[in-house]
């Protein structure tokens, strides 16, 4: 009996200290016990496919402030991407005054931010678009310049849900090593104690393999570290995205992260490889670019209303590289309708030819099918029965749908 009161000391102590561990005075929370908020993320009703819309980070990093984001509402509407279904608008990190207010309110900076948060979030909502926000699961946001939310989670969920926010991308910097589905769990819980329908991207880069955990209370998950503009990084986050398919399905998608098109460091066939991979990864379509300013070329890329169609499909079955040959890839995967959607990669210089096999891409065999090439949107004069071979140029690609016809 003494033992088991001295064990019930030494928690209590443990506890304590813990409590004094967190930079303000919010405690960190369980996930509420109610059979409501038990529910699975995969039920809010939220992404049965993959999100659209558009991410801070890639462009201006720390440099956002309230006109520029209402400047980025207003082209989203009015380039025609919105209608496409570019409908998220993220705000990414340093967004907040570095410090909590008096009540252990996570506050928007009043220099970036002069209306508040909640106004931008009604100009963004008027527009028919959506309000999307970032936070950590650790004691800073990656940028060191704005508090996070471990410890404070139920009291930024309830925040966020009363900014309009519809999307949290939530971070893992400063995480003090508490394992990645603790934390992520809990802001899990307390975003469904909000009552709002709140889309969830956990950012853990991949470190634990969250494919395989994350599923259970989130809406994504990011597979790799961060992306950057630049071929080679970019094909090397996309290779580690597909090891991790079979776990991509409605409500719940593998993320490699946020679109590089459009910020210059690839040529215009290299950003249409990065933007058909994404697609038939089925990953979300986050712009990362300034599309108050983009190039004829970097608009027909990101309006290619058949190649994100690939993306947008309802089966939503992430492709995979059913071919690879190092320099050279075929990916494929299947579409509603009995359709397949098929994709060939150049990562050589120079030109190459490359065949897609129907017992590699899951055709059956002796099918006879049409090809629409999704880059060139036109129905090829041949059709393929077995297999189809393309010749390719150095670094780009060629995108197909192929339908049974016989």
């Amino acid at each position: 009996m003494v033992k088991s009161w001295n064990l019930v000391a030494i928690a209590v102590l443990f506890i304590h200290h813990l409590s004094l561990l967190i930079p303000c005075s919010c405690r960190p929370i369980t996930t509420p016990a109610s059979a409501t908020n038990r529910r699975s993320l995969l039920d809010n009703g939220l992404g049965l496919t993959p999100p659209m819309g558009w991410n801070s980070w890639n462009h201006f990093k720390c440099g956002i402030n309230e006109d520029l984001i209402k400047q980025t509402a207003d082209a989203l509407v009015s380039s025609g991407l919105a209608g496409l279904g570019y409908t998220y608008l993220n705000l990414d990190d340093c967004w907040a005054q570095n410090h909590r207010d008096s009540q252990n309110n996570i506050v928007g900076d009043p220099k970036k931010f002069p209306s508040g948060m909640r106004a931008l979030g009604d100009y963004i909502h008027n527009l028919g678009l959506k309000f999307g926000i970032y936070s950590s699961a650790g004691y800073q946001t990656c940028s060191g310049t704005m508090p996070g939310s471990l410890g404070c989670e139920q009291a930024d969920a309830k925040t966020f849900a009363s900014w309009g926010v519809d999307y949290l991308k939530y971070d893992n910097c400063f995480n003090e090593d508490i394992r990645p589905q603790i934390r992520y769990k809990t802001m899990f819980g307390a975003l469904n104690s909000t009552g709002r329908s709140i889309f969830y991207n956990i950012c853990e880069w991949g470190d634990l393999e969250p494919a395989s955990w994350a599923g259970t209370y989130a809406n994504s998950w990011r597979t790799t570290d961060d992306i950057r503009d630049l071929w080679d990084r970019m094909l090397y986050i996309a290779d580690i995205n597909e090891f991790f398919a079979d776990y991509a399905k409605p409500g719940a998608w593998n993320d490699p992260d946020m679109l590089e098109v459009g910020n210059g460091g690839m040529t215009y066939d290299e950003y249409k490889v990065h933007f058909s991979i994404w697609a038939i990864s089925k990953a979300p379509l986050l712009i990362g670019c300034d599309v108050r300013n983009m190039t004829n070329e970097t608009i027909s890329i990101i309006k290619n209303a058949e190649v994100i169609a690939v993306n947008q499909d309802s089966m939503g079955v992430q492709a995979k590289k059913v071919r690879d040959y190092g320099d050279q890839d075929v990916w494929a995967g299947p579409l509603s309708g009995n359709r397949t959607a098929v994709l060939f990669v150049s990562r050589k210089a120079n030109t190459i030819r490359m065949t897609a096999f129907w017992e590699d891409i899951g055709i059956p065999p002796n099918t006879t099918v049409q090809a629409r090439d999704l880059w060139q949107h036109i129905d090829l004069n041949t059709t393929f029965n077995g297999s189809m071979t393309m010749s390719l140029t150095g670094h780009s690609c060629k995108m197909f749908v192929l339908t049974p016809i016989s």
